[in-house]
C-alpha cells in the first residue's frame, strides 16, 4: 500500500538547531519504570519505537545529581561517568534505526526525597517535600545555585559522550527546580532570582544558554515547558506569564516543548478529556517564535495530526502513549495502513505501573515491556510451529488477541462467543460513562482477525464441554472471562455479608446489562478501581439517588495509580452522589443497611433500598473443569491442550486480560517455558565488593 498524500506533510524532515529529524513524529520523554533498573528492557523499547519511524526518541527524566535523587522512581540518573554506558546503550538502539537520541535532564527540587542518596533537599526557599514524607528541603544560597548549574552542565557534556543528539532543558509539570523558580507561590527570593518575572526565568536561562555554548553546534537543546498549570491566578497562565516567559526566551532553544501541568493535566485520560485538549493553551506558541514547536494531545487520527501542522499550532507531533500502544504508528501512516494502528484508549494502565515502580504495559499493546525480557516485537511474531487448530472459547479481550495473533503466526483458528456482539467486558464497560474510547480494544482486534482468512469469528455460539469436545480443534482456550460476586466477599471481606442473598442486591454487571435498582441506591466499593465510581455514576445519571460507600479513605483508591483519583472523586461530589468513606459494610436489611466505621467499629444505619455489590469477581470456568476432568475424552477427541485465559484464569484488569490471550498465542507449540519464563537483568558486583 501506498501513503495517502494527503499526509506528506507529516513526513516533512524538521531541523532542530544543529540537527535533522527525519519526520515530524516525536516520542516525548515518558516514564517507563524501567530506566537505570531494567537499562536493557529500556532501551530496546526505545530502539524499537525508532523502528517504527519516531524521529525523535526522548528519554525519561533523568536526574542529575545525588541531591535530585528520585527514588523510589525507577527513571534514569547521570550523576558520574559511570552511568553514561547504559544510555549509551539506549543511544545507540535508536541511532541503528536513523532516528534522534534525545535527554531529559532534571533536578526535581521539593519533589525528591532523597531517598538513596541521604542529601538534604534543595529548593527555592525552605519548604516541605511533596507529598507527606517527613523530610523539607533547604533553600538554595548562591552557591547552590553555582553548583546547581554546574551539575547540569555536567549532565550535558556527558549526554554528549553518550551519543545523544539533543538535550532537553526541563521545565515542566511543576517538578523541575528551573521551572520551580518561575512560580510566583514558590519563589519569594529577594536577590536577583526573585522579583520580578525576568529574575525568575534568571537561572531556566542560564542552564540553556550553558548548554547552548556547551554543546556548540553538535547537540540540539530544546526547553520542554508548561505554559499552564491549570490553577487560574494561583499558577502559570499560557495568557499571562506563560506566554510571557516563551516570548522572553523565544529564539533562545533550538525547539519549544509545550505542555500543561502537572503529570495529571498533561496526561488526562480519555475520561476526562479528548484528542487535542491542550490545542487551546499551545496555540499560541508558534505566533511568538520562530523556533520549531512540539505538543501533545493523545493524537492517533492522522487527520489530526495534519490539521495542527496546517493551522500552524505545532510542527512536530509529540506522544508519549500513543507511542506505547503503537510503536509502528509512523511506518503505518507512511506506508497507508491507517487501518492497522493500535490507537491508545488514554486508560493510563503505562502510568500506572511506572508509578508502581515496575515496568510499563498497556492494554493495547500487550508487547510492552517485553520488548527484551521476552523478545516480543509489536508488529512481528514466529510462525507456527506445529499443525495444531485452535479453539478459542469467548470473544472477550483475551479472546480476540489470542485469536488475532495466532492467525498471524498462521494457525486455523475458530473463535466462539456466547453473544451476538463479541468483545465481552470491553463491549459492556466501553458503554459506562466516559469509556467510550476503551471500545478501541475490540475493534482493532475484529478488523484485524476479519482480514485473516485462516481465523472466523461466530457470535452468539455458546458451547459446552461436549460440543467442544466434538468440534475437532486439537488446541483449547477457554476465555469465558468472570462475574462480579454478589456475596460481597473481597479484600475487606472474607465472608459472605449478611443479606447479599436478598432480591435487592445487584451486581455490576446487572447495571451494565440496563438494571435501574430502586432508590436510593448504595454502591459498595471494595475493587477502588474505576468500577465502583462508574457504576455510581451511571445510576446518578438515571434518576437515582446514590450513596458510595468504600473501606478507603478516597473513593476509586487505585486510581491514583491512573493520574484520575481527583477528578472521579470530584465529579461524584458534583453530581450529588453522597460518599462515605472508610466503613465497611455489615448487614443489608430490606430498607437499610449497616456500616462500621474502619477505626472504630462503631455502627451506624443507613437508609437504602438496594445495594450494588463491587467487590471482587469470580472466573467463569466451569467449562474448562468440565473437559479437564474426563481426561480419556480429551485424548479421544484428539486434543492435546487445554487452557485458561484472561479473567477465566485470574480476574484483573483488561490489560492483563490481552497480555494473556497473546502470551498464549505466543507460546502456542513453544515447549516448556521454564520456571521463569523471561531474561532478567542482574545486577554486577562491586569490584571491591
Amino acid at each position: 500500500m501506498t501513503r495517502d498524500p494527503r499526509y506528506d506533510v507529516l513526513f516533512e524532515p524538521v531541523q532542530i538547531g544543529p540537527v535533522t529529524a527525519r519526520n515530524r513524529f516525536y516520542q516525548v520523554p515518558h516514564c517507563n519504570g524501567m530506566g537505570r533498573t531494567f537499562p536493557s528492557s529500556m532501551a530496546r523499547m526505545r530502539g524499537v519505537k525508532a523502528e517504527g519511524g519516531w524521529a525523535v526518541i526522548a528519554t525519561e527524566q533523568i536526574d542529575i545529581h545525588p541531591s535530585a535523587d528520585i527514588t523510589p522512581a525507577t527513571e534514569g540518573r547521570l550523576w558520574s561517568d559511570e552511568d553514561i554506558p547504559y544510555l549509551a546503550r539506549m543511544c545507540d538502539a535508536v541511532h541503528e534505526h536513523n532516528s534522534l537520541a534525545l535527554i531529559e535532564l532534571t533536578h526535581n527540587g521539593k519533589y525528591v526525597t532523597n531517598a538513596y542518596s541521604r542529601e538534604v533537599p534543595i529548593f527555592v526557599n525552605h519548604m516541605p517535600v511533596v507529598g507527606t514524607f517527613p523530610v523539607q528541603a533547604r533553600a538554595m544560597d548562591k552557591q547552590d545555585i553555582r553548583d546547581y548549574r554546574r551539575w547540569h552542565l555536567d549532565a550535558v557534556k556527558r549526554s554528549k559522550k553518550a551519543g545523544f543528539d539533543i538535550v532537553c532543558c526541563y521545565a515542566a509539570h511543576n517538578l523541575s527546580l528551573a521551572g520551580q523558580f518561575m512560580l510566583r507561590r514558590y519563589n519569594h527570593r529577594t536577590d536577583e532570582y526573585g522579583g520580578s518575572l525576568e529574575n525568575r526565568v534568571r537561572l531556566f536561562r542560564e542552564i540553556i544558554e550553558d548548554a547552548k555554548e556547551a554543546v556548540g553546534d553538535t547537540m540540539g537543546v530544546v526547553v520542554r515547558f508548561a505554559v499552564d498549570e491549570l490553577r487560574g491566578d494561583e499558577g502559570m497562565e499560557w495568557d499571562k506569564e506563560g506566554r510571557e516567559i516563551i516570548e522572553m526566551l523565544a529564539e533562545l532553544p533550538d525547539l519549544w516543548d509545550v505542555n500543561v501541568a502537572e503529570w495529571h493535566n498533561d496526561s488526562q485520560t480519555s475520561r476526562f478529556a479528548e484528542e487535542g485538549f491542550q490545542e487551546p493553551f499551545i496555540e499560541f506558541v508558534k505566533k511568538v517564535t520562530t523556533k520549531p514547536v512540539v505538543g501533545v494531545g493523545r493524537y492517533t487520527s492522522a487527520d489530526r495530526m495534519v490539521s495542527v501542522i496546517n493551522k500552524g499550532i505545532m510542527d512536530m507531533i509529540g506522544a508519549a502513549r500513543p507511542s506505547i500502544a503503537d510503536p509502528f504508528l509512523p511506518k503505518k501512516i507512511e506506508e497507508g495502513r491507517i487501518e492497522d494502528i493500535r490507537e491508545c484508549i488514554g486508560c493510563n494502565i503505562c502510568v500506572s505501573w511506572d508509578i508502581s515502580t515496575a515496568p510499563m504495559r498497556c492494554t493495547q499493546n500487550p508487547t510492552k515491556g517485553e520488548e527484551w525480557r521476552k523478545g516480543w516485537h509489536p508488529e512481528r511474531i514466529e510462525p507456527k510451529s506445529t499443525d495444531d487448530t485452535v479453539l478459542i472459547v469467548g470473544a472477550g479481550p483475551a479472546g480476540l488477541e489470542a485469536a488475532r495473533a495466532l492467525g498471524q503466526r498462521g494457525y486455523d483458528v475458530t473463535l466462539a462467543d456466547a453473544l451476538e456482539e463479541p468483545g465481552g467486558r470491553v463491549t459492556r464497560e466501553s458503554k459506562l460513562p466516559g469509556l467510550s474510547a476503551w471500545a478501541r480494544v475490540r475493534d482493532y482486534r475484529i478488523y484485524q482477525i476479519q482480514q485473516m482468512p485462516n481465523v472466523m469469528l461466530y457470535p452468539a455460539s455458546a458451547l459446552d464441554a461436549a460440543q467442544i469436545l466434538e468440534f475437532g480443534a486439537t488446541s483449547v482456550a477457554i476465555a469465558t472471562g468472570a462475574t462480579w460476586r454478589r456475596d460481597g466477599y473481597g479484600r475487606a471481606h472474607q465472608f459472605p455479608i449478611p443479606g447479599t442473598d436478598g432480591a435487592n442486591v445487584f451486581t455490576p454487571d446487572d447495571i451494565m446489562a440496563g438494571t435501574v435498582p430502586e432508590g436510593p441506591v448504595l454502591v459498595y466499593d471494595d475493587d477502588h478501581y474505576y468500577m465502583g465510581g462508574l457504576i455510581a455514576e451511571k445510576l446518578r445519571a438515571a434518576g437515582a439517588d446514590v450513596i458510595l460507600v468504600t473501606p478507603e479513605v478516597k473513593v476509586s483508591a487505585w486510581t491514583d495509580q491512573t493520574l484520575e483519583q481527583t477528578r472521579i472523586q470530584k465529579r461524584l461530589i458534583e453530581s450529588g452522589i453522597d460518599i462515605i468513606l472508610s466503613h465497611t459494610l455489615r448487614v443489608i436489611g430490606n430498607r437499610d443497611v449497616t456500616l462500621a466505621c474502619g477505626y472504630t467499629e462503631r455502627e451506624r444505619t443507613v437508609a437504602a433500598s438496594s445495594v450494588v455489590m463491587v467487590t471482587s469477581r469470580e472466573p467463569v470456568d466451569q467449562v474448562y473443569w468440565d473437559l479437564v476432568a474426563n481426561q480419556e475424552s480429551l485424548a479421544d477427541a484428539a486434543i492435546t491442550s487445554v487452557r485458561r485465559i484472561g479473567d477465566c484464569y485470574g480476574p484483573a484488569t483488561i490489560a492483563a486480560a490481552v497480555y494473556e490471550g497473546h502470551r498464549f498465542a505466543r507460546e502456542l507449540g513453544a515447549g516448556p517455558m521454564g520456571d521463569i519464563p523471561f531474561r532478567r537483568e542482574l545486577t554486577a558486583l562491586s569490584a571491591d565488593f
